[in-house]
């Protein structure tokens, strides 16, 4: 019997974070749709369905300690990563099974509670119908009334130009058995042959190219889970609403925050169009149209409460705001989820001026920034799309302080930074303040691994930390390469390491320290 389902299976998936599936994301999106979300205050119980290499569960179950989180995947050496890397971490809010979603379905897991969230990123649109059936009867079995349930998938219509090529490359794969490192490398050969032979599909068909371009040098551990699936199957959002209508589930938004504020995406004309359209599935469906949408994250709540205007003030003053980079660094050309926006500097200066003073509730934000004649609409939208670039966090305080958070997300931070000495992977570091992870490079994590040590010197000294770091990266046989050239010389490979480390002591650290990572 063949236990994928048609699904690759020899090759592990790339090892990412996905910030959206944070307890305190889901909650930010359902406050800013005017829906109650689950308090992160008290125990509360979390689920993630197909977990891949493990880094999203660990990552979230180090930065919340109030939560019990719990991850399946069927992959056994994805089970296997995942675990030794909890355990080297010392968590014990993470339970981490080998299950398909047919067995979770039918509760041939051993008892499990009910789960106020319940999340998923990128399996609904690669697995087989049946299993889409298994995982909206799971979610109907054990998701509490009021309960999140975060799900993103391939959409229709962006991906409609891809679906003959994608079935070329399984075709490719089936007819030349071997490993799927090696399928997907022929197959994207091969295609570049149809290329290079001006194949009319591919040449007339423009939105392919930046897929050909990933195809012909992309990481291959994405691409293979991404395209060589028998069952790979983009979905319509009316599709996917109807599924999890059937598990009482009503749609609260999108996990890309600048969606709640269609004025920046829709245009008047056709604002106009999608007021005509009375049932909201249908009129999400018809927006993916008008954008082309090709990726949804989708955020969905059984029995979702609907907020009125006061409340939702009231939730979201309590959120709080930070930077993610140095005052310096800001840009007002934001590149998020709706292409490249550029913020008035009249009303994005005031915000980021304040917010280098360090955290904010929203509320105290908002009060300071009254002299400057700025709404809080005007500074609620110039937030979430600050957040959206990468340049503002914005979490809910009920969650900071929790007893252990701080202890955990550090233990699991060092445990990241050591396992630099094995490989690239896993590039992020836990935030107990954020209650979520921060993209973390190689440097990083050597620094951070490097300014953990006992009795390291404070203040910080740059020097003594560049000599560690080279240190460090000529013991793994590493060495700093400048525009495709390979260095040596340990002079050559510090001055090449300097201003790394530099930036990351002087204007990183000061941040690591206000999210408590430090």
């Amino acid at each position: 019997m063949d236990w994928t389902a048609g699904y690759t299976s020899d090759i592990e998936y790339t090892a990412g974070m996905y910030k959206e599936q944070s307890p305190v994301h889901l909650n930010l999106v359902c406050a800013l749709n005017g829906i109650e979300a689950p308090p992160l205050d008290r125990p509360y119980t979390y689920f993630e369905l197909g977990f891949g290499r493990g880094l999203t569960a660990n990552v979230l179950a180090a930065s919340h300690p109030n939560g019990s989180f719990y991850a399946a995947d069927f992959n056994p050496t994805h089970v296997a990563g995942a675990r030794a890397l909890a355990d080297a971490a010392g968590l014990d809010n993470l339970t981490l099974l080998e299950n398909s979603f047919e067995e979770l379905a039918q509760g041939k897991a051993g008892a499990l509670p009910q789960f106020d969230y319940i999340s998923l990123h990128g399996i609904y649109s690669w697995v087989t119908a049946e299993n889409r059936s298994h995982i909206v009867a799971f979610i109907g079995r054990y998701l509490k009334p009021g309960g999140v349930v975060y799900l993103s998938y391939n959409a229709m219509p962006g991906w409609a130009a891809m679906f003959p090529l994608q079935r070329l490359l399984v075709e490719y794969a089936d007819a030349h058995p071997g490993s799927s490192s090696m399928q997907i490398d022929g197959a994207s050969a091969f295609i570049e042959r149809m290329r290079g032979a001006n194949s009319v599909f591919l040449n007339t068909n423009p939105s392919l190219a930046p897929r050909l371009d990933v195809l012909k040098s992309g990481n291959r551990q994405y691409l293979v889970h991404e395209y060589m699936h028998k069952h790979w199957q983009p979905l319509y959002h009316a599709d996917v609403a109807r599924d999890l209508a059937q598990a009482k589930l009503d749609f609260c938004g999108s996990a890309n925050l600048p969606f709640v504020f269609p004025q920046l995406y829709i245009t008047p004309e056709r604002q106009a169009l999608l007021a005509s359209v009375a049932e909201p599935a249908l009129r999400e469906t018809v927006t993916d149209y008008l954008l082309n949408t090709g990726f949804r994250k989708d955020v969905f709540v059984r029995g979702a409460r609907k907020m009125n205007e006061l409340r939702r003030g009231e939730v979201l003053g309590q959120f709080s705001a930070t930077l993610l980079v140095p005052r310096k660094d800001v840009t007002l050309t934001m590149t998020t989820p709706l292409g490249k926006l550029e913020g008035k500097p009249e009303l994005y200066d005031p915000v980021c001026d304040v917010l280098a003073d360090g955290p904010q509730t929203l509320n105290g934000l908002q009060a300071r920034l009254l002299e400057h004649g700025i709404t809080g609409g005007s500074m609620l939208q110039s937030l979430v799309l600050l957040a959206s670039s990468e340049q503002v966090a914005i979490y809910p305080t009920s969650h900071v302080n929790a007893q252990g958070a701080v202890a955990n997300a550090q233990r699991m931070n060092r445990v990241l930074a050591s396992y630099v000495r094995y490989s690239e992977d896993y590039r992020a570091l836990v935030s107990p303040l954020l209650g979520n992870g921060v993209q973390a490079t190689v440097f990083d994590r050597l620094v951070y691994g490097i300014l953990t040590e006992p009795g390291m010197a404070q203040p910080v000294d740059v020097e003594a930390v560049l000599v560690k770091v080279w240190q460090a990266m000529s013991a793994m046989g590493r060495k700093m390469q400048v525009k495709g050239v390979t260095l040596d010389s340990d002079a050559d490979n510090l001055a090449a390491l300097r201003p790394h480390v530099e930036n990351i002591v002087n204007d990183k650290l000061p941040l690591w320290r206000q999210w408590q990572m430090l």
